[in-house]
């Protein structure tokens, strides 16, 4: 027991930094001691949020650096994206604007998340973590709580989709619900064994979907509608397109609060413009893929009807089932497919546990599996509450995803490019987990709230649409990211100078 609190000190510990570790009994100490030694055996990662220092680190042959491309392919090329990629169709979109539209949001999310991504080797630490040089201690507890939420929805919206799959491959014999509750079992399993497992299975597992949605168009692109013109002008095609640019950016641009987590273990040297690259098109060209089939499929409903009424009545797996010829292969692709829920649920489960250990310091004592637990539990309820409103439900979670990782992205580009320089040496690492050598986050927290305001002001989600959004087209147009970018900025850059001269740090 006492080994595993030796060895790291700054997580466990009740003071900070390199504090001597006060030694405990009960429950906890044992389950760390059975993550300690299940560790030893299985290499299941039981200090994931500590600082990866530079001496520990070993070389990461080219081949395997190309995770950093491979890790997102498998993450963003499933059910998930192929679902939103119907929405410009229901938003009543031509095809081109869709397709358009999902290329350059896919874009502008992923090189949000790229740049995010540049933190983890140079710095060692989870992209929480790294978030404490710009929000401080205690204001990134509410990043922490955030991002858990972001990681749980993405979960469940790909429990739901691979659910649907399953559901189908089974003629209906198997409820959306057992689906649901398959997909989450597995993924939970495979996150269990941390990084290592996760990097070994992502790295293989976006082939398989790369040729399913090669299939895809290759079946059903001769049936999609490209020439109705939409019906939507002025002032109300500008806000279908506005909205489902919220969308697609709010897929992409969400990963980056959990992006440096995946990088942390890489030398310092590896290139940042490399890093930036592989993750900004890791993102952007996978889930493109993923979403424009959905597009091409769902305008091949204007000209199979039978499609639609499939879709409507049945949902999304019955769709697939339906438009890939012949039977039996649609099968074998359903069932596959339901293999990529799995892949977004690995990440997705592994960061959320993450995330958990960093609100606090006692929540740090807990071992990560037990979070992975609670996660799994938080997604099953989650994914069973909102199985019947798909649509919906990616049409209001993506969008509220985009409106926060705006802030987030703004401030920690602030923080990292005007005061310190764009360069690592101006950051004290050892005091990721010290918060008296931290930034206290009055700036980034009055920043933050503001913003959020911000984003409320111009936001349309099929609940509530705010006082800018209705401004444009009858049917409102999303521009909660564009005025939170701008609001979050001219109050965080102002605010951190002056916080800085006042308190120094």
């Amino acid at each position: 027991m006492g080994k595993v609190e030796e060895r790291s000190p700054s997580v466990y510990s009740e003071g900070v930094g390199h504090a001597p570790v006060k030694r405990e009994s009960g429950i906890l100490s044992k389950l760390r001691a059975f993550e300690a030694r299940m560790d030893a055996k299985l290499g299941i990662e039981s200090e994931a949020i500590s600082r990866k220092l530079p001496e520990d680190k070993g070389h990461v042959p080219w081949h395997h650096q190309l995770n950093m491309f491979f890790l997102w392919a498998s993450g963003t090329m499933n059910t998930s994206c192929f679902a939103t990629g119907f929405l410009g169709w229901e938003f009543g979109l031509t095809l081109r604007q869709s397709i358009i539209i999902t290329i350059f949001a896919s874009i502008l999310g992923g090189a949000a998340t790229g740049f995010a991504a540049t933190f983890g080797a140079p710095t060692g630490l989870r992209q929480i973590s790294v978030s404490r040089y710009a929000f401080g201690w205690w204001p990134n507890k509410v990043i922490a709580a955030l991002n858990t939420i972001v990681q749980i929805g993405w979960a469940a919206v790909a429990c739901i989709t691979g659910g649907l799959a399953l559901t189908a491959v089974a003629d209906g014999h198997i409820s959306l619900i057992v689906g649901i509750v398959i997909l989450a079992v597995v993924a939970t399993i495979i996150s269990f064994f941390g990084l290592k497992a996760i990097l070994i299975y992502e790295r293989y597992a976006w082939f398989v979907f790369f040729i399913i949605f090669i299939i895809f168009f290759a079946e059903t692109a001769k049936y999609t509608d490209n020439s109705t013109a939409t019906e939507l002008k002025g002032a109300d095609l500008s806000g279908m397109v506005l909205s489902l640019i919220a969308i697609v950016y709010g897929s992409s641009a969400s990963w980056q609060t959990m992006a440096s987590d995946y990088y942390a273990h890489y030398p310092v040297n590896v290139s940042r413009w490399k890093v930036f690259l592989m993750t900004t098109f890791g993102i952007a060209i996978p889930t493109s893929i993923g979403m424009i089939a959905g597009c091409v499929v769902s305008f091949g409903m204007n000209n199979r009807a039978d499609w639609k009424d499939v879709y409507e009545t049945d949902g999304l797996g019955f769709l697939i089932q339906t438009m890939l010829y012949p039977r039996g292969f649609a099968k074998l692709i359903l069932t596959l497919l339901v293999l990529s829920g799995i892949n977004v649920n690995v990440i997705s489960i592994y960061s959320a546990a993450i995330s958990c250990q960093q609100f606090s310091r006692p929540f740090a004592r807990v071992p990560r599996f037990i979070w992975v637990l609670l996660c799994f539990a938080a997604i099953l309820g989650l994914a069973i509450g909102g199985r019947e409103q798909l649509s919906v439900y990616l049409q209001n979670f993506l969008s509220l995803l985009g409106y926060w990782s705006t802030q987030y992205f703004i401030i920690l580009f602030s923080e990292h490019v005007i005061f310190r320089k764009m360069n690592f040496d101006n950051y004290d690492l050892d005091a990721w987990n010290d918060p008296s050598r931290l930034p206290l986050g009055i700036a980034a927290g009055v920043a933050f709230a503001i913003g959020i305001i911000a984003w409320i002001m111009g936001m349309v989600e099929t609940w509530y649409v705010g006082p800018l959004g209705k401004l444009i087209g009858s049917g409102g147009g999303d521009i909660a990211n564009e005025f939170t970018f701008i609001i979050t900025g001219l109050v965080y850059i102002p605010a951190r100078f002056l916080e800085k001269k006042i308190v120094g740090r």
